[in-house]
């Protein structure tokens, strides 16, 4: 649900490349690419000035072929990578008046202990395989400075059966689930620390239909409950039309069409959108 509030989260002009950059490309007005390549100093920008606001409680998707940018996006919000250059200010980090991005490694750690829950795509990326499934939790809760075992041990109990994991396997390491038990298992872990944003990247790539099924209405349960705002990658519409508020498209690292989603896939307005939503839906 859209809200006349303050942006939970507001991302402005985040840019990310991979290579030094050149004469020919560095300048984005006169920049010359073979879709977001340089072909002459083979300088890739992944991430476009690509903006936008996530609101309370909504969940925002973006989609796009692979290659567009999407999970580079993810990986600099959470500061899995370090954008090139670019604004990002969350409302529940000093009132959204700190540009995230030039905040200190100790306060970005914070950041992503405390306000940012995030699931990746691998499992094996959010999750210690090894450790049992409610050690993953509590992992999460001693990053964020918990030191109380049997406060642990509770949290980890009520997130673990929110998500559908039996309680008598709440000690059984995360290599033995499947793949559908492993996401619900990082989900869990994200939402350890009560973040008001959480970042899903990609969460049901993989899996069988059925088990896709059950994680996106797990998703939305939780969503509703908690009143978390999301931002949701995917490159797959049916889930993005499930879940998704709003809907951003990107292409070559950029932005090229955002709306309502019902909009986006009923009535698409750029070429590239329009061959997307012809060709997945």
């Amino acid at each position: 649900m859209i809200q006349t509030e303050q942006p939970m989260i507001s991302v402005k002009y985040l840019n990310k490349q991979f290579g030094p950059g050149c004469p020919h490309c560095m300048n984005p007005e006169s920049r010359k690419l073979h879709k977001n390549f340089c072909t002459v100093c083979h300088t890739v920008y992944s991430c476009q000035d690509v903006s936008f606001d996530l609101y309370p409680g909504e969940i925002i998707g973006v989609v796009g072929e692979s290659g567009s940018g999407k999970s580079t996006m993810m990986r600099c919000l959470y500061f899995d990578q370090e954008a090139t250059s670019g604004e990002v200010y969350l409302q529940a980090y000093k009132d959204g008046s700190r540009n995230l991005f030039a905040e200190s490694t100790q306060q970005k750690r914070y950041i992503r202990n405390h306000l940012m829950g995030k699931v990746y795509q691998n499992p094996m990326l959010g999750l210690r395989m090894d450790f049992t499934s409610i050690g993953n939790i509590a992992e999460k809760m001693i990053a964020a400075g918990s030191r109380r075992v049997s406060e642990m041990e509770d949290r980890g109990m009520e997130l673990l059966e929110k998500v559908h994991i039996p309680l008598h396997r709440i000690k059984e390491a995360p290599k033995h689930f499947s793949g559908g038990m492993q996401q619900r298992v990082q989900i869990a872990k994200a939402l350890s620390n009560r973040p008001p944003v959480l970042l899903l990247d990609e969460v049901t790539t993989g899996l069988d239909l059925s088990v896709q099924a059950s994680v996106l209405d797990l998703i939305k349960a939780l969503q509703r409950e908690l009143g978390i705002s999301i931002v949701l990658v995917s490159h797959d519409l049916g889930v993005v039309r499930m879940l998704a508020d709003r809907t951003l498209v990107m292409l070559d690292g950029k932005v090229v069409e955002e709306g309502l989603t019902d909009q986006i896939l009923e009535d698409p307005q750029e070429a590239y959108t329009q061959q997307l939503v012809h060709s997945l839906l």
